[in-house]
């Protein structure tokens, strides 16, 4: 086996999808397919279960898979140190929402890459409530992602930003909010919740605490989805406020004045104690604390 083909499979168990990753890899898919069955084939044992509709890893392939990544980072490593030179190389998986994309990473990016060319950087989006799953499962190196309540020993956290949690309604809400007096009736006013995350966690124990049984609309994945839904009149929903300051549909809707408030987002990058070792994350990490030294100090947890 080779470099290029354990690059090939690190990338392939992040997309579980070939043509993704052909396409991402500049290669054609019967050329990586050929490629994970000469891996396959050295190793003696099936790595992914597919089918037309899905790709999963076996379990040789998540054994297998904790031997690339280490020997990936070896080879980085071995990279740098035979280079001559004293130029930071390698490569950066980084998990986040679209949120994120626009308005924690630009400024940090742009200087990283100034100080860091030779990294090569790969960016994956998706559910902000995915985002330590994919720190965890070992698909990103950091991940954007808000702190939880309990958050995991082995997770180390910087803080970036806080944003407060806020209830939005549509634009023209007089059909969709049930009012009892002055007050929100909630038994009647329909609400629209993320189907996983902090924000679903923290809503329901809100509720808890009013002596209240929501009543839920919808349940869907993604902040987006869950402004586009209230600024088509489907109920009222809970989001960060960074989320709606960035939104796109931000204008459809508004945000509600809600009693007790909710209890903020604190929102940063996490990563693994692993991978703190790696130059390269840390090198991300002290990029990003620079940036942001005016905010906030570095939190280990």
């Amino acid at each position: 086996m080779n470099i290029r083909e354990l690059k090939l499979f690190r990338h392939l168990v992040g997309s579980l999808h070939f043509a993704r990753t052909s396409q991402a890899c500049n290669i054609t898919p019967s050329g990586l397919t050929r490629a994970m069955q000469r891996l396959e084939g050295e190793l003696g044992h099936q790595l992914f279960y597919r089918d037309k509709r899905s790709v999963t890893l076996t379990p040789a392939g998540l054994i297998f898979k904790e031997y690339a990544e280490e020997a990936i980072q070896r080879w980085n490593e071995l990279q740098s140190a035979l280079s001559g030179d004293q130029a930071l190389r390698g490569e950066l998986s980084l998990y986040c929402s679209v949120t994120a994309i626009l308005s924690i990473l630009p400024d940090i990016f742009s200087r990283f890459r100034r100080a860091f060319p030779e990294v090569s950087l790969h960016l994956q989006t998706g559910d902000a409530a995915k985002a330590l799953f994919k720190l965890q499962n070992r698909e990103a190196d950091i991940s954007v992602a808000a702190l939880p309540d309990n958050p995991p020993e082995a997770i180390d956290f910087m803080k970036i930003v806080e944003t407060p949690l806020i209830f939005i309604a549509p634009a023209d809400h007089t059909a969709t909010v049930a009012y009892h007096g002055t007050e929100i009736d909630w038994r009647r006013t329909p609400v629209i919740v993320a189907e996983r995350g902090l924000s679903r966690d923290r809503i329901f124990r809100w509720f808890a605490n009013i002596g209240v049984v929501p009543n839920i609309y919808s349940q869907v994945a993604g902040n987006e989805a869950i402004i586009a839904m209230v600024g088509m009149g489907c109920g009222v929903g809970v989001i960060p406020e960074l989320v709606l300051e960035q939104s796109v549909l931000k204008d459809q809707v508004q945000t509600l004045e809600v009693t007790p408030h909710l209890k903020p987002f604190t929102v940063g990058f996490c990563t693994t104690a692993r991978n703190r070792r790696n130059p390269v994350v840390s090198a991300f990490l002290e990029t990003a604390k620079s940036e942001y030294s005016w905010r906030t100090p570095v939190e280990h947890r």
